[in-house]
């Protein structure tokens, strides 16, 4: 339990209120104690209610953990996306962003829930879309916008290749125990991901010459 888990007053909470409520506790007992140290009843505590309560809700310590990061996900719209000015740009923004959220908390409950999700096939699952679930929400705006500067045809680009940013960002967050070197980003960035899309995109070339080189040149 972490240092801070002095009970909250109890009061009459239902529904979302006391569901918000257990959220916060774990979302707080994980950024203190670490993914290691939460525990049910340190949660409970925190949250001022009992483990029953809890486990209503949620069967295992992994399943809490997965629900307080998503509720705390960073929400996604459109006029909260930077917009700068160009593919290359609107990239390295996102990722950056990204970056500095799976950092710390999210970091420590991802490495964590792993051997977790190795013993329940159906709680791996739920990992991409519960806690990456804002990539599938941010690519299609940035791939909207690089269309309409005329940078990228996204009817050419296929889902696979869409998400293939935050596909490897992904891969780097799971396997690194580091923060995410702004080297890493940019290598995702200019040495995959824009020379495979423009590769793509871009009009096939015309069938060069055969040059014979038996002739001279004179």
């Amino acid at each position: 339990m972490g240092s801070g888990a002095a009970g909250r007053p109890t009061s009459r909470r239902r529904g979302k209120a006391l569901e918000q409520a257990l959220l916060d506790a774990a979302w707080e007992e994980l950024a203190e104690a670490g993914y290691a140290n939460v525990t049910m009843e340190g949660v409970a505590a925190r949250a001022g209610t009992s483990k029953p309560v809890l486990y209503r809700r949620w069967p295992s310590r992994a399943e809490l953990v997965i629900a307080a990061v998503r509720a705390h996900l960073p929400e996604v719209t459109p006029a909260r996306m930077p917009d700068t000015g160009s593919l290359r740009g609107d990239l390295a923004a996102a990722l950056t962003v990204a970056s500095r959220w799976y950092d710390g908390p999210v970091r420590q409950a991802l490495h964590g829930v792993m051997s977790d999700f190795y013993r329940d096939p159906q709680l791996s699952a739920s990992l991409h879309p519960d806690i990456f679930g804002n990539a599938a929400k941010v690519m299609p705006v940035i791939l909207q916008r690089a269309s309409a500067r005329g940078e990228v045809d996204p009817d050419q680009i296929s889902p696979r290749v869409a998400m293939l940013p935050f596909d490897l960002f992904r891969h780097e967050v799971l396997t690194s125990s580091a923060p995410i070197p702004a080297a890493t980003v940019t290598e995702i960035i200019d040495e995959v991901f824009l020379p495979l899309v423009r590769q793509t995109t871009l009009p096939a070339a015309p069938d060069m010459p055969v040059t014979d080189r038996r002739r001279g040149s004179s």
